[in-house]
């Protein structure tokens, strides 16, 4: 089939490769120049494992372009995928700025029968505003053109985005007529040989499945992270009790490690927009609220177990910062633990050195010219003289360390572990002060 994807972020970009990598003819559009000629020479903007030979041999094979022309994209297209930015507005809701203007500019240059997809997070509603933008410009135009309004929600974990779009768990597809339902189908057959379902739903309930299965997980880290909490006070191991009920199948082990709580572009501002979705209709979500709530409590709860460690006064002190990216797997800072972490530490006077396997750049360029965070090339330079090291995202390269090369680096051995990667009495045996999420209050 013949796909225009506008949109080259994070999820345009992995989606329209998947679907070039399928066999189809993809064009992506973007309004930023100099990133539509980075990616017709082969240079990704975002770090995801696998994307870049996706790209790469989907550009060579004549599959996957690259275009800021919007009009000819949409006209070479008979499916139109929506895929731009609803970045969180001032009050918790989803922006559909970026939405809505595209959607305009596919009813000014539609010249037949178009599938107009959502493949943006968009609230409860959107598909109907999508549907009278475009239906507004072809009415300036006097044309009476034929088109039909799909939502179809990403479900894509950053790090392991091309897996779950070529072996999706499920396709969900929103959608008001049969037909095109069933062209929907043909177009993710591929991708579903396994058995795994097409969903065919109506819009609306497609539209809140995306907010809905992310508010889930969101609630799922804020909940073992509220037991953590309590085993913090009652003397339990937190390792076991998550052993102990991720073990039973109606709950299973995803998503169910304490730590720093959940960042990223996708959760905080899913769970915002869904809470303000349902105010706005008379709603107290109070589950929703209390998740939220907790995983902002959490970076404050860390931060104090540092800094009750020494008396309440870090001044002068030099922490080591392991991880810097949201989640391991990805450069993505967004809504990141370790940013709101630095933030306190250097409130406090202390000075960081940090590093992170792919993260350092965006977070040098976030934080500006910051005299109070250096950045070192390795995991053991960033431990060169620290009064201690602080881990902020599970890296797999963090999970086995040189512990005593580590020691003879370090000024005092003690490690702050914001992701439970160690064995407390491993790492104790060997001469660290250990302190993780869960620990007993002494």
């Amino acid at each position: 089939m013949k796909l225009a994807m506008v949109g080259a972020g994070y999820v345009g970009l992995v989606t329209a490769a998947c679907f070039a990598e399928m066999g189809n003819e993809v064009t992506c559009v973007d309004a930023d120049a100099a990133r539509v000629e980075a990616l017709e020479q082969g240079i990704i903007p975002i770090y995801e494992p696998g994307l870049e030979d996706y790209v790469r041999r989907n550009t060579q094979e004549s599959r996957l372009f690259f275009t800021t022309d919007l009009a000819a994209a949409v006209q070479r297209s008979l499916i139109v995928f929506i895929a731009v930015g609803t970045p969180q507005d001032r009050d918790g809701s989803a922006d559909l700025s970026m939405v809505l203007q595209v959607a305009r500019d596919i009813g000014r240059h539609m010249d037949g029968y178009k599938v107009i997809v959502e493949k943006s997070t968009v609230p409860v509603g959107t598909a109907i505003l999508v549907r009278q933008v475009i239906r507004e410009e072809l009415q300036a135009r006097g044309e009476e053109i034929e088109f039909d309004v799909v939502s179809n929600p990403e479900f894509l974990k950053e790090g392991t985005a091309l897996d779950d779009f070529m072996k999706p768990d499920r396709i969900v597809v929103g959608c008001d007529d049969v037909r095109v339902g069933e062209l929907m189908k043909e177009l993710y057959a591929p991708f579903v040989r396994t058995n795994h379902p097409v969903i065919i739903m109506d819009v609306v309930s497609a539209e809140l499945t995306k907010y809905a299965a992310n508010a889930f997980l969101a609630t799922k880290i804020s909940f073992i992270n509220e037991l953590a909490n309590i085993c913090s006070r009652t003397g339990a191991n937190i390792s076991m009790v998550r052993r102990g009920i991720g073990s039973d199948r109606r709950i299973g082990h995803l998503f169910l490690f304490p730590g720093l709580g959940y960042g990223g572009s996708c959760f905080p501002k899913d769970m915002q927009a869904l809470i303000h979705t349902s105010r706005s209709r008379g709603y107290t979500p109070r589950i929703l609220e209390a998740a939220e709530a907790i995983n902002q409590d959490q970076r404050q709860l860390f931060f104090e177990l540092i800094s009750n460690y020494y008396g309440g006064d870090l001044r002068g002190k030099v922490f080591a910062i392991w991880g810097l990216s949201f989640k391991p797997q990805t450069d993505d800072i967004r809504e990141a633990p370790a940013l709101t972490i630095i933030e306190k530490l250097q409130a406090a006077g202390a000075r960081l050195q940090a590093h992170d396997p792919e993260a350092m750049t965006a977070t040098q360029k976030y934080l500006g010219n910051n005299q109070g965070i250096s950045f070192a090339k390795t995991s053991y330079a960033a431990l060169e003289g620290a009064d201690a090291l602080i881990i902020c995202t599970e890296w797999t390269k963090f999970r086995e360390p040189d512990f005593e090369r580590m020691r003879s680096l370090m000024k005092s051995p003690v490690i702050f572990d914001g992701r439970n990667l160690y064995n407390p009495e491993k790492v104790e045996k060997l001469g660290f002060t250990y302190f993780y999420i869960g620990q007993k209050l002494s």
